[in-house]
């Protein structure tokens, strides 16, 4: 049986396995939390509810929905994807084989304020290691962050660079630092350099020496997740055509991450779209293979 695995168990998430699930389909949701609609009080422009509901009133609905029709729920956070003559869903616990994936976990969260950073994008600042830590081998790097995506971005850096070191930008560590990699909490006044990042400077005033830097803050959203494969982003928006599908054949993306109206009514139906288009792509997929 075909494979999907959807990130994301919001509204999009959960619309789209509903019909990959109905259309045959193995479907696997991974999520780490509920997302912001957990922390809203009130919901009262969505069909079907003569009266407000609130945004985790709906999500559970919509989780308790998906598990009657056989969906298996992973409760984790999702740290990267691969491609290896299959996709992969690599999470802080393991990994998951896709024959198809949509990617729905919502918008990107915001980057940090942090004095140069934007006008050093592209220019030493990135925001994925698996694309760019190539063009900085042997080199000295930092990865901000201070969680388990950022110890993935710097596990993948590891392999190449001179030097890696995590920098917490003044908050506390929440995930354990391999041997080999470095940490510094300071906070950051800025990142410096005329043209291309030369390094960091502290509030402390003192600063480190870099050519390149990493943004992995919190958890990686939709459009990190993207990039690593090589899909097309635009204005941190997955960029999709009709059919809810990017560039890379099998992966889908539906609800805040691809722009638009931010609304629960807009997720659930490129939810459904993408699901739906999913189970068609892996049927052409079945039918080309016993031709």
């Amino acid at each position: 049986m075909a494979n999907i695995v959807i990130v994301g168990r919001g509204p999009a998430g959960i619309s789209a396995a509903l019909y990959t699930l109905r259309a045959g389909m193995a479907t696997t949701i991974i999520g780490k939390d509920n997302g912001t609609l957990e922390k809203v009080e009130k919901i009262e422009n969505y069909y079907g509810f003569p009266e407000p509901i609130t945004g985790a009133e709906l999500v559970q609905t919509g989780l308790q929905q998906a598990k009657r029709l056989g969906a298996q729920m992973v409760e984790d956070e999702v740290v990267g994807i691969s491609y290896d003559g299959r996709l992969v869903v690599k999470t802080t616990r393991g990994e998951y084989p896709a024959d198809a994936l949509i990617l729905a976990t919502g918008s990107t969260r915001s980057t940090p304020r942090i004095r140069g950073l934007r006008e050093l994008e592209g220019h030493g600042v990135s925001y994925c290691a698996v694309c760019d830590g190539f063009f900085y081998r042997n080199k000295e790097v930092v990865v901000l962050g201070n969680g388990d995506y950022a110890i993935h971005e710097a596990l993948e850096l590891l392999h190449t660079s001179k030097s890696v070191t995590v920098l917490t930008n003044g908050k506390k560590m929440l995930a354990s630092v391999p041997e080999g990699i470095g940490l510094c909490t300071k906070g950051i006044e800025s990142l410096d350099g005329d043209q291309v990042l030369s390094g960091v400077r502290f509030e402390d005033g003192t600063s480190l020496p870099a050519e390149g830097a990493f943004v992995a803050v919190g958890v990686a959203g939709s459009t990190d997740l993207a990039r690593k494969l090589g899909a097309e982003v635009e204005n941190n928006k997955i960029v999709v055509d009709e059919n809810m599908a990017t560039n890379i054949p099998g992966l889908y993306a539906a609800g805040d991450c691809t722009g638009g109206l931010l609304q629960v009514s807009k997720a659930v139906y490129e939810g459904a779209k993408a699901g739906t288009e999913a189970a068609k792509f892996l049927r052409s997929m079945a039918k080309t293979a016993k031709a």
